[in-house]
């Protein structure tokens, strides 16, 4: 807090820390998403989604499928980034509370659904898939929590 009462605006090093913390945040929902695939829960995530149908002919450029799986964890993690960058910029007194971050993910999950999809024309915005849709929500809560962090704050 400044003088005046009002929150500080993010420094460049808390930006990068939740930078970070949104990215380690991604890298926890690819294990979700693992799982949640694997149990025929999830038929494809969204950053898979986006990659394969929006991104054609990845394969001419000579992108086989480990390499493609591995931009697809990229795209990921660099949005999972992106996502904690602007988390940090969040008022203190909103970012502070414990509820924040998980709805916060909800919120990012819930602009990709209602926005993004159907914006790129994705599959999975023309299907009413309602398990599908409860585990990518259970996800970006998860992401929500592991970003907003659940370590002792601070005193000061």
């Amino acid at each position: 807090m400044n003088e005046e009462g009002a929150s500080d605006p993010a420094s460049v090093v808390d930006v990068a820390h939740r930078a970070l913390c949104g990215a380690i945040a991604a890298m926890t929902m690819t294990g979700m998403r693992a799982f949640t695939v694997n149990a025929g829960i999830v038929n494809q995530p969204p950053p898979q989604a986006i990659v394969r149908q929006k991104v054609p002919g990845i394969g001419r450029f000579g992108v086989g499928r480990k390499r493609r799986r591995m931009l697809e964890e990229l795209f990921h993690w660099g949005n999972g980034a992106g996502g904690g960058a602007a988390f940090a910029v969040l008022p203190e007194r909103i970012r502070g509370r414990a509820w924040a971050g998980p709805v916060y993910g909800l919120a990012i999950w819930l602009g990709f659904e209602a926005v993004i999809a159907p914006a790129l024309g994705l599959k999975q915005a023309r299907q009413l898939r309602l398990l599908e849709r409860g585990a990518l929500a259970a996800d970006h809560l998860l992401y929500g929590f592991v970003l907003s962090e659940t370590r002792r704050r601070d005193p000061r």
